[in-house]
């Protein structure tokens, strides 16, 4: 099956400041290396051979730092200079970009981990879903909730504020923090609806009331999100 790539790195970086005051967040440097760069490599360190980059934040920054990569001819880039679309209206809006790809792996540029990527879509293969979730068990405020047995994804919970969103009547429900990284079916991707802005979290929860959304677990990877100026701060120590 052909995969291709979508590294998230549009985002307004304004956690991050004053490290964005400049550049966009993903090409903030951690430990000598750009969170960009750390995203494209882990991609083309597993084989996937074409990779989407979505840009806003200074993206003549982002286009520029991609055409001095030797890959360059293996990046597309999807500009959303002109309206920030969030997650599920960036795939969407980059569907001309997909050639004749079968999945989609997506990757937040904020996230570094040492997760197994073609395990991950191993594991989505073999479950037959039409999309399968990273996540780990972590302290956080919003979590996806995942049906015990089957490990399909069954509602959404925010501890904090008490919302929740239930898409089926689980017996026994996870709760499990998302990753930032995930992998769908292009033909399921199709099915986001073509609006201006949209998150990938409420697609995949009104999906999950009549599709297989599984769970991926990689409790023993190594996982931070440096997204956070403080996150950030806190990690180089």
């Amino acid at each position: 099956m052909k995969t291709t790539g979508f590294i998230f790195a549009a985002g307004l970086g304004t956690r991050l400041y004053p490290l964005t005051a400049s550049k966009p967040k993903a090409l903030v440097c951690y430990k000598g290396k750009t969170l960009l760069d750390s995203a494209l490599d882990k991609m083309f360190e597993a084989g996937i051979d074409s990779v989407i980059v979505n840009v806003h934040h200074f993206p003549d920054q982002i286009i520029d730092a991609l055409r001095k990569r030797h890959e360059w001819g293996h990046i597309r880039v999807s500009d959303e200079r002109a309206y920030l679309r969030d997650t599920a209206g960036g795939i969407k809006f980059a569907e001309h970009l997909w050639d004749n790809s079968d999945l989609l792996l997506f990757y937040n540029v904020d996230i570094l981990s040492n997760i197994n990527l073609n395990k991950l879509i191993n594991n989505h293969i073999q479950s037959n879903s039409d999309a399968t979730l990273a996540v780990r068990h972590r302290q956080t405020q919003r979590y996806f909730l995942f049906e015990h047995d089957s490990g399909e994804l069954c509602g959404w919970r925010n501890v904090k504020t008490g919302e929740e969103i239930l898409t089926r009547n689980p017996v026994n429900a996870d709760e499990l923090a998302f990753s930032g990284i995930h992998v769908m079916n292009t033909a399921f991707a199709r099915c986001i609806p073509s609006v201006e802005k949209a998150s990938v979290t409420g697609f995949y929860l009104e999906q999950s009331r009549k599709h297989r959304l599984s769970v991926y677990i990689h409790d023993k990877d190594s996982w931070c999100d440096v997204g956070k100026y403080d996150q950030f701060r806190n990690s180089l120590s």
